[in-house]
């Protein structure tokens, strides 16, 4: 296993991690934390190589995905960086990257119930005023889970707030920075049910966040 105890808190900068190979030829990820080898509950980042493919393949509980770089492909379309994908328990698809691509790939971690498929280009997305000078572009939202992408302007400041249900983060651009660190783009950050932090940047910044779906012990 790895980084699976969820009343701490992780943080890794996937830039420093090295590409391990995959059970696929050119396919090639960066674990940020893992049940089992090869099964359950899984948060990576994925990499594919020009001309790479996954064979068909389902998703018992689920497979969440945001592309980071490149174009991702599969027998319904291609992907480019900013796709948001939500595939349900059930899905099957073929996967692959003509010209390759990065991703971050979140799987088995669906909600009960939680049967939504989705497929967002985030690069047309309708951004909506968040708190303060923070704009925000939702994604997805179910019982106590909420994701979405949060824009940061230069100099942004948040107050003091708990993440009941937990928090997790990962930064696409720019530096996020709380009392605790400086997380730079390419940062994974996972904090508990009931953590709490002062956020803010000095740069333009945008994360991809998730709260309210981690255990409460």
């Amino acid at each position: 296993m790895l980084n699976m105890d969820f009343n701490s808190t992780v943080v890794i900068n996937s830039d420093h991690l090295d590409w391990i190979a995959s059970p696929r030829a050119g396919v090639w990820r960066k674990p940020l934390a893992r049940e089992e080898a090869e099964r359950g509950h899984a948060t990576s980042i994925v990499r594919y190589d020009a001309g790479a493919s996954f064979p068909d393949h389902g998703h018992p509980l689920g497979e969440e995905i945001l592309v980071l770089d490149g174009i991702f492909s599969d027998e319904t379309g291609d992907y480019p960086a900013g796709t948001y994908f939500r595939n349900p328990p059930g899905f099957r698809h073929s996967p692959f990257s003509e010209h390759g691509c990065v991703i971050l790939v979140k799987l088995h971690q669906f909600q009960d119930g939680d049967h939504a498929h989705i497929t967002m280009d985030t690069n047309a997305g309708e951004w909506q005023i968040g708190q303060g000078n923070l704009k925000v572009l939702p994604l997805h939202e179910y019982g106590s889970e909420s994701v979405a992408l949060v824009h940061w302007p230069a100099g942004e400041k948040f107050h003091r707030h708990v993440h009941t249900g937990g928090e997790e983060i990962f930064v696409i651009r720019g530096e996020f920075i709380d009392e605790y660190g400086r997380y730079p783009a390419g940062t994974w950050i996972r904090k508990p049910h009931m953590s709490q932090h002062t956020p803010y940047v000095e740069e333009e910044t945008l994360i991809w966040v998730k709260v309210g779906h981690l255990p409460s012990s």
